[in-house]
């Protein structure tokens, strides 16, 4: 198949052309264009090649390629990372990875709790392989429907359920991984158990494309619940929150799975933007809790009991329990769409950082303070995984209002200081992609610095692997 591009040298598109199926290049910049740009369409790369491999042998042609004419490659599969880790420098120079054409559940072992899953595979129908075989696979994200397996393990992402079943490096048995050069490290074990040398898979989860391009996975499932309650409450104050998720662990322990924070700015955006409301009137903070256990029946009993418990000592104001799945959908509607719904209002700017869970209420109350000082004018709307520390401390611009790039910079180094005296991290569960690289090496411990960039020395030496993000040299202008 012969390929012709301005850029790239053409015994680079020969080698491609030869060893890669029809389908897998696309050269056209309209074909191009989606895998350029961010989810939230923050920011635009530049490339003149976007390469989609069906299987992993083609993926190892690709690297030896790449490797072969010193090429960069910068690896997709769902291409919804939101820290710009995702998408092409400007410079054209890099190729475009993408994974989605790598979409086969290779295998599902129920008895053994794990399936096997390319990483192309979305996210949602890794849930409903696992769900066909009467298991679970609890990463779940407000994306789910268009992220892939492959970034989910590249970024570590966390999602709702980390209080119960922790981040997805908890959930990967073995992995699948190319390495710089083409070869193939075929980790792919189901043992969960394995103390032979080197945890070797915890190096490529979380490492964003830089140390390796992961191609499939061995993740662990867990039994399907069979008596789930969501319920939201309304409360008065962060304080009240961590009350109740104190009360909520002491009677409920490891059923819960989500207790998520909300303010009310956020909510009210999500109800007008979407039609839809839980509870009467205004309350300045929200409560979403899910519980759930292996058992048909029992669990509603004891979540009662604690509500009432909840009302007597004056820590909730109003709630419901969902009756039904759609309304456990409205409830996550409303705690999933807050982003998209004050997008609608005006210009949005968004974090991920988490401290110790303890400490929610001061950060919230420090961003207060802190964060209308920068950037007069904007509307501070907090919400997220209260169980685990990990707030979202995102910012409106109301329209016709508009947050400049300086905006956004200054409220982000503002946040992230706060962050950073209090001992938090300015990245919970997104990563660091290109746009937090500067703030990682502004505060992360030095000797942290100097032993990530030894490992992307010494499996990426010519830093062809998402050059620019995370660590490592910089690309070259």
């Amino acid at each position: 198949m012969g390929v012709s591009n301005e850029g790239l040298p053409p015994a680079f598109l020969a080698e491609l052309g030869s060893s890669l199926d029809e389908g897998a290049l696309l050269t056209d910049p309209v074909r191009i264009a989606p895998y350029l740009t961010d989810f939230w369409s923050l920011s635009t790369g530049a490339s003149h090649l976007v390469v989609r491999p069906r299987e992993v042998a083609q993926v190892q042609a690709v690297l030896r390629a790449c490797a072969g004419h010193l090429v960069p490659v910068v690896t997709q599969s769902g291409n919804t990372g939101l820290v710009g880790g995702n998408i092409p420098d400007g410079s054209g120079r890099q190729v475009v990875l993408n994974l989605e054409r790598m979409n086969r559940i290779r295998e599902v072992a129920s008895s053994g709790d794990y399936l096997v899953a390319e990483a192309g595979c979305i996210l949602q129908d890794v849930q409903q392989a696992a769900d066909r075989a009467d298991r679970l696979f609890p990463l779940s994200l407000g994306a789910e429907g268009s992220c892939r397996i492959g970034g989910n393990i590249a970024t570590n992402a966390g999602g709702i359920n980390v209080l119960r079943y922790g981040m997805t490096r908890r959930l990967v048995l073995g992995l699948e991984v190319v390495l710089a050069d083409g070869t193939l490290w075929q980790g792919l074990r189901a043992l969960p158990k394995d103390n032979t040398g080197y945890d070797l898979k915890q190096v490529f989860i979380g490492s964003e494309g830089t140390l390796g391009i992961i191609t499939a996975a061995t993740l662990a499932l867990a039994p399907k619940p069979r008596e789930r309650h969501d319920v939201w409450l309304a409360i008065e104050t962060p304080e009240a929150g961590l009350e109740l998720l104190a009360l909520f662990r002491n009677r409920l322990g490891e059923t819960i799975s989500a207790f998520e924070l909300i303010a009310d700015p956020g909510v009210e955006a999500a109800e007008q933007a979407f039609g839809a409301r839980i509870v009467e009137g205004r309350h300045p903070w929200h409560v979403l809790v899910t519980v759930a256990w292996s058992f048909r029946e029992g669990l509603l009993g004891h979540l009662e009991g604690l509500l009432e418990e909840a009302m007597a000592a004056e820590l909730v104001v109003d709630g419901t329990i969902a009756q039904n799945d759609a309304q456990r959908a409205v409830m996550w509607k409303l705690r999933e769409g807050q982003s998209e719904a004050m997008t609608r209002k005006g210009s949005v700017w968004r974090s991920d950082v988490a401290v110790a869970t303890w400490q929610i209420p001061e950060l919230i109350r420090r961003c207060d303070e802190v964060l209308p000082k920068v950037r007069p004018g904007i509307v501070v709307f907090p919400f997220g995984h209260l169980g685990d520390g990990n707030l979202h401390v995102n910012v409106l611009a109301p329209a016709p209002d508009r947050l400049t790039a300086e905006d956004r910079a200054r409220i982000q180094d503002a946040l992230f200081e706060v962050v950073a005296s209090m001992g938090g991290s300015f990245s919970a569960e997104h990563g660091i992609g290109r746009w937090k690289r500067p703030a990682l090496e502004r505060l992360k411990d030095p000797v942290e610095l100097a032993l990530m960039a030894k490992m992307k020395g010494a499996l990426d030496p010519m830093n062809l692997l998402n050059p620019g993000v995370i660590t490592g040299p910089a690309p070259l202008p």
